[in-house]
């Protein structure tokens, strides 16, 4: 590639992630933006008048808890397939030898 085709590249590549960030500039939950299908879902429910039948054994004592417990389930579940695939990557590249 020419050096042209990659500035234009990084070009691009910047103005996709500084324009969502000027766009939503000051706008937060309280706005409706960034809502997960998850609060939606939970609103919904919430309207038929729905009754859980059971509480939750533990709650997290705030939302930036509950998002690290997420991250990090995430992780774990990352690591464990990347594991899997350079094992069988690994396999299947000594099998060739």
């Amino acid at each position: 590639m020419n050096r042209n085709t990659l500035i234009l590249l990084g070009v691009i590549c910047i103005i996709i992630f500084i324009a969502p960030l000027i766009m939503y500039s000051g706008h937060g939950e309280d706005d409706g933006y960034f809502g997960g299908s998850d609060d939606a879902a939970g609103q919904a429910v919430e309207k038929t008048g729905f009754e859980p039948w059971y509480k939750s054994i533990w709650e997290p004592p705030s939302g930036e808890i509950e998002s690290l417990i997420f991250a990090l389930q995430a992780a774990i579940g990352a690591i464990i397939i990347g594991y899997f695939f350079g094992l069988w990557r690994g396999q299947s590249s000594k099998e060739e030898e």
